[in-house]
């Protein structure tokens, strides 16, 4: 006699969610346990889990013949949070669970040989799709509990291990609700910065840090080895505003499907610092792969992705920041299917002068020859320097500088003037999600970017006497708009606009 039973699921898809459908079928015959419906390595290995995960929950299987499907079959079902879904369908069409305690909800997780439930990664946007579509709970591994109960008024059920989860399902009653949990002050935070009053003296880069804050601007920073390049990049997280409820959920989203998030964390509220070597491939980057996922662009999403040492990527890797440093995203085309991860960060750029690092070092003599000088510089591409709004030297601090103490400003007055000129764009575009001015439609630059007359003489002069490209002008433009909100101001000035020149035009392999 055959026995049918059906439980709800789900699978990632690069970042979105996937709804499927666990048919267990147990039918006469010879004895076997058969997994169809595009199921990847990991999910085929469930049989030999979940076999030996309900022995030792006193629950073994019979001799019989085990037919489970994955719906939809044309797509590809990866990870182990099948598991339980899985083997909750099993025990349904067993008749050891009534169908009606498991009808409206959504099971995840992976199980160990022992019965207990693992770290599943992919929650929250599994939970987001539960909620979408309006079923009743989300059943969880315990180490899950936080990241599920992220998203609001979703009733979350969270276990240990397999044996609590059916004994659960068999009592009568409503299952028991995880509450949300608070953020736990104890939690490492996954990213690390410096506070801006930890750095000594140059003034230009710190103020081009501001600038770059508050407009979401892309920042190039160049200079002698020992000058604070990588100090001044671990402290811009630290200038913008924290993530919203939108934004965090973005960011959470994506390091969960990632499997960065680690067992109890709940959502993010941290801006996302990535700063990977430069030994990194195109698709460790950019995202992709065989079955494609995140790379390092997405997950500085709504961050700061810092390239130390830029010359010394790769060009194929540098080249493929085009497409997310002008859309804020990235398609990963295969030929079953093309894959988009939003990719909205702000770049922090730093490299040397020059092969030796004291081209610009007043106290070193370079080493390196005007060829090597030349091919140095050269390794990044026109291009992607034309996608670099702000440009700056940093040269090597003075004696009396590194002898004395940091006199600067700290972020957290920083932050202050970055978020009200964060709300001054907003209140011109009060749409979701805000528009800065680094990210401004062309069609909504000349209403938003008005010049006095002397300003945009000025700017006309720069464009003549520099021989400025429609993207570099551009760029001053919006530039120019950011330091005009920093001030407070609805027209941009001379003053605004020469100083946004400045940071566009000045040669930073120069003496500073």
């Amino acid at each position: 006699m055959s026995r049918f039973a059906r439980v709800l699921t789900g699978s990632i898809s690069g970042c979105e969610p996937l709804l499927v459908e666990v048919e267990v079928d147990i039918a006469g015959g010879l004895p076997a346990f058969t997994v169809v419906g595009l199921p990847d390595t990991a999910v085929s290995e469930a049989r030999e889990r979940i076999r030996a995960a309900l022995k030792n929950a006193g629950l073994d299987l019979p001799p019989r013949r085990l037919t489970v499907n994955l719906a939809p079959a044309d797509i590809r079902k990866e990870g182990a949070g099948l598991d339980v879904p899985i083997a909750v369908g099993i025990l349904t069409a067993l008749g050891e669970l009534a169908p009606e305690r498991t009808d409206g909800l959504l099971f995840v997780g992976e199980v160990s040989l022992d019965g207990r439930l693992r770290h599943t990664r992919g929650i929250l946007p599994l939970a987001l799709m539960a909620k979408e579509k309006g079923l009743h709970g989300l059943v969880v591994p315990v180490e899950n509990a936080a990241e599920g109960t992220a998203v609001p008024d979703l009733p979350v059920h969270a276990f240990a291990t397999l044996a609590d989860l059916v004994a659960a399902l068999r009592e009568p009653g409503p299952l028991r609700c995880q509450t949300p949990a608070a953020p736990s002050p104890a939690a490492p935070p996954l990213f690390t910065a410096i506070d801006l009053a930890e750095i000594k003296g140059q003034p230009m880069a710190r103020r081009a840090l501001e600038i770059a804050a508050a407009g979401g601007h892309n920042l190039l920073l160049a200079g002698p080895p020992g000058t604070g390049k990588t100090m001044l990049a671990r402290a811009l997280p630290t200038l913008l505003p924290p993530l919203d409820f939108d934004e965090a959920l973005e960011v959470t989203r994506i390091y969960s499907v990632k499997g960065l998030l680690g067992a109890g964390r709940g959502m993010l509220r941290e801006r996302p610092f990535r700063d990977p070597h430069h030994t990194i491939s195109d698709v460790a980057l950019i995202g992709g792969g065989r079955h494609p996922a995140p790379g390092e662009v997405s997950l500085a999403h709504h961050g700061v992705l810092f390239l130390d040492e830029l010359p010394e990527f790769k060009k194929t890797v540098l080249e493929v920041l085009r497409e997310p440093l002008s859309e804020g995203r990235v398609s990963i085309a295969r030929a079953a299917h093309t894959t988009t991860f939003p990719a909205r960060f702000l770049l922090v750029a730093a490299m040397n002068p020059c092969p030796c690092g004291n081209l610009t070092d007043p106290h070193r003599p370079c080493t390196c020859n005007p060829s090597q000088v030349r091919t140095y510089q050269q390794r990044v591409s026109g291009p992607l320097l034309d996608r670099i709004d702000l440009q700056i030297p940093v040269p090597r601090l003075s004696a009396e500088e590194v002898v004395g103490p940091a006199t600067g400003e700290p972020s957290a007055a920083v932050r202050e003037r970055v978020v009200a000129a964060r709300q001054r764009q907003i209140r011109r575009h009060p749409r979701r999600p805000p528009i800065l001015n680094a990210h401004l439609p062309a069609r909504d630059l000349r209403k938003d970017c008005q010049l006095a007359d002397e300003a945009r003489h000025l700017l006309l002069e720069a464009v003549r006497r520099f021989g400025l490209s429609a993207r570099a002008y551009d760029k001053i433009i919006r530039v120019a708009r950011t330091i005009a909100d920093l001030s407070g101001e609805p027209l941009i000035g001379t003053p605004h606009v020469a100083e946004a020149i400045q940071y566009r035009t000045m040669d930073p392999f120069s003496q500073a």
